[in-house]
């Protein structure tokens, strides 16, 4: 059977990157990453894939004179992979309407709260401040509106005594290390159905 082919769109160091990677690297995984872009030259998270002999393009946002006319090429370079899975890992670009929605339920994000809650940045300020006691990560499709979409995997942390925005988003990290190639799986193995805008995940999770 194919491997479901793979994108991965990064801005920085790449650790959810990497999380698929190393998933990627096991012959029984069905998923392959065919393909690494980077708005943003020199991010680790290239290196990363150089050393896993991936393919990568850098295309900067800086060179464009719309969002539009960024999202047009970015679809073009992505479509000459043959790609069947855009995964967003720490890209920081929001995306047109109109990319989102050539790419419908062929791409998904990972973001580190228990969505619908906190949406957007400063995420594990915002839950801290508020006297949160649990946060977490959530993996879903991509929709025109800003971090929403069909949730596929929700793992929880909890907020400990003394958190402060970066313990606490380290032990989240640690989460979307894990729920990111979950959820990859699931879409690989064909189990992931969308139904009135909710994950239907056929057989045993």
């Amino acid at each position: 059977m194919a491997k479901l082919k793979l994108c991965i769109l990064i801005s920085g160091r790449g650790s959810n990157l990497q999380s698929l990677i190393d998933a990627c690297a096991d012959d029984a995984f069905p998923a392959e990453i065919a393909l690494v872009v980077s708005n943003i030259d020199g991010v680790q998270g290239l290196e990363r894939a150089k050393k896993a002999n991936i393919p990568t393009t850098i295309l900067s946002h800086k060179d464009f004179k719309s969002r539009e006319a960024f999202d047009a090429t970015l679809s073009e370079t992505i479509s000459r992979f043959d790609v069947d899975l855009l995964c967003l890992a720490g890209f920081m670009r929001i995306l047109s309407d109109e990319f989102v929605n050539h790419w419908f339920d062929r791409l998904i994000n990972i973001h580190p709260s228990l969505l619908p809650a906190y949406k957007g940045l400063h995420v594990h300020e915002r839950v801290i401040e508020a006297g949160e006691s649990h946060s977490g990560c959530t993996v879903h499709y991509v929709r025109p509106d800003m971090d929403s979409g069909p949730i596929i995997k929700q793992a929880k942390v909890t907020v400990e005594a003394g958190d402060n925005a970066d313990t606490l988003a380290a032990r989240v990290l640690e989460q979307e290390h894990i729920i990111y190639p979950e959820a990859v799986r699931l879409i690989a193995e064909g189990r992931i159905r969308i139904e009135n805008e909710c994950v239907v995940i056929d057989g045993n999770t």
